[in-house]
């Protein structure tokens, strides 16, 4: 029977080969429109790692590789299991605030938020002593340490989010406007753990941020995941979350400081400063363990099958929130069912080529990246395939929905060679390659590629684009794209049939042809030597 399903595969794939134009054109508007509706109907429930979400979305994903060729892999399986810690905190959560003669009780999802990473039913503060911690960062390469001379154990330390290049637009401070990982609130909570805290909690600013309050709220809302960890991610604070504005500014004038003038003073250099203030807190969780999954399928190479170029992209989303009346599911249509529907038209299109490229090529679509990279992360540093044999990694989040553009945003512009081989791609379309417009924003540290990065593998993080083509065009954009930004991480993330997805498209061919050039030839892409990752 083996036999002759594989000859019978053998047959389909030869019957259908295609030449590269052609599987180039193949990459189509009608099946990628297909793929969104689908993964982000309400059948799927919001694809929740765990959940029967999560079995609905690999089923049509083991279906979709399958159809088209793509071969299991790990050991006969698409699946790689990911085991996560799952933490649902009580939302019966206060922050109580005492000192200077008085007492200030924030409350939760409003004015604060709180959870924690460690494996526990109940961490808590009593009496903590607050730290103003500037940004939070101990960075020796830029000679900077917030955190200098400085015995934070036991103690509570608040700090600003991004980095300070974001509000002094100094060029020479960090790289200016642009975020480095510094900047991210993943890198603020690590640093307060390594110095011993009990608590780190992150001022939460727009502008900085590059997203609003209710992101915050409905991402830790609910349950919370961790990759599993034997000590029970013991060497995590015991407390971490996030203070609206408003509740940072009351917390300063409680001790009888001026939030605007420590913030202009963390700005201009290291800073640290005790409030005179205490913390109080409990926090109560659920504790699950469960299994999630990465789903990884590969085309092997003709000529050097053991080297990879890995395309990535989240299938995970928020899930749903029973909590609510009415609609309560949050579809993640843009971000990210596009993503995987794109993924499964370029995985699609190289697979119907008359001629498999020299190297494999693999896909992997992470569970948990919503969560903070988890899938990828534990892929990174549980490959199935070895790192020195991963030549690059291209990432698919959030495509383009608001129409074809003359130019092509490349997140963290100037970072490695894989630019080199997509201007050649987006030459053909007469594109061009530029940075993007809020690098403040630190997206490229924001996505499932970041992870390989970090572990020196050049991962390029591309898509949609600032000019439109026409007149036309400019102005869906115009109407369309106060939609898409109002609907990030909210329930009306929905399918919309009216999406231009011709911009996507174009983004999909540029995305097919670099990983083909890369895969059909013997180069290794570097980084930059100017970028933060070299090549381990």
């Amino acid at each position: 029977m083996t036999l002759l399903l594989s000859s019978a595969l053998a047959c389909s794939a030869t019957s259908s080969a295609k030449s590269f134009d052609q599987a180039y054109q193949s990459i189509s508007s009608e099946q990628l429109h297909k793929h969104v509706k689908i993964l982000s109907s309400n059948e799927f429930a919001g694809r929740l790692p765990t959940s029967a979400g999560e079995k609905k979305t690999l089923d049509y994903l083991t279906k979709e590789f399958t159809k088209i060729g793509f071969q299991p892999a790990k050991n006969g399986s698409f699946l790689q299991p990911v085991e996560l810690s799952e933490i649902t905190a009580n939302e019966n959560m206060e922050l109580t605030i005492k000192g200077n003669g008085k007492t200030n009780t924030l409350k939760y999802l409003t004015e604060m938020v709180l959870g924690t990473s460690r494996v526990s039913e109940l961490e808590r503060i009593t009496d903590s002593d607050i730290i103003f911690v500037g940004y939070g960062i101990n960075a020796p390469e830029y000679n900077w340490n917030d955190y200098k001379g400085l015995d934070v154990k036991g103690k509570t330390v608040v700090m600003l989010v991004n980095d300070p290049g974001f509000a002094s637009k100094d060029p020479n401070l960090f790289t200016g406007t642009a975020m480095t990982y510094y900047g991210r609130w993943t890198y603020k909570y690590e640093e307060a753990s390594r110095q011993g805290a009990a608590a780190a909690i992150i001022v939460h600013e727009d502008a900085p941020a590059s997203y609003g309050w209710s992101v915050v709220k409905n991402g830790w809302g609910g349950p919370q995941y961790k990759l599993f960890a034997e000590d029970g991610n013991k060497s995590r604070v015991n407390i971490e979350g996030w203070l609206t504005l408003s509740s940072a500014k009351d917390l300063f004038n409680q001790a009888g400081l001026d939030f605007a003038t420590y913030k202009s003073k963390a700005q201009q250099g290291p800073i640290n400063k005790a409030l005179g203030l205490t913390a109080s807190a409990t926090v109560k969780s659920t504790i699950k363990r469960s299994t999630s999954h990465n789903f990884v399928a590969t085309l092997p190479g003709s000529e050097s099958p053991d080297e990879h170029i890995l395309l990535t992209g989240h299938w995970d989303h928020m899930g749903t929130d029973d909590s609510l009346d009415g609609d309560k599911v949050y579809n993640g249509a843009h971000d990210n069912a596009t993503g995987i529907g794109g993924i499964i038209e370029i995985a699609s299109a190289l697979a119907s080529l008359d001629k498999a490229p020299k190297r494999s090529i693999t896909v992997i679509a992470t569970t948990a990246e919503e969560q903070g990279l988890l899938g990828s992360k534990y892929y990174a540093e549980h490959p199935i395939f070895p790192l020195n044999k991963t030549v690059a990694v291209l990432n698919l989040d959030s495509l383009n929905i608001l129409g074809q553009t003359k130019d092509l945003i490349v997140k963290g512009k100037g970072k490695s060679e894989i630019e080199n081989y997509l201007k050649i791609a987006a030459t053909k379309q007469n594109r061009s390659l530029v940075k993007e417009s809020n690098p403040e924003a630190g997206s490229y540290y924001r996505s499932d590629h970041f992870n390989f990065a970090l572990v020196g593998v050049p991962a390029l993080y591309a898509g949609s684009g600032s000019e439109p083509i026409n007149a036309e065009i400019a102005a869906y954009r115009a109407a369309t794209l106060p939609e898409v930004k109002r609907c990030y991480h909210q329930l009306c993330d929905e399918y919309n049939a009216t999406w231009d997805f011709a911009g996507a498209i174009e983004d999909l061919q540029v995305t097919f042809d670099t990983i083909f050039q890369i895969a059909d030839s013997k180069d290794w892409p570097q980084w930059s030597k100017t970028s933060e990752f070299q090549r381990k």
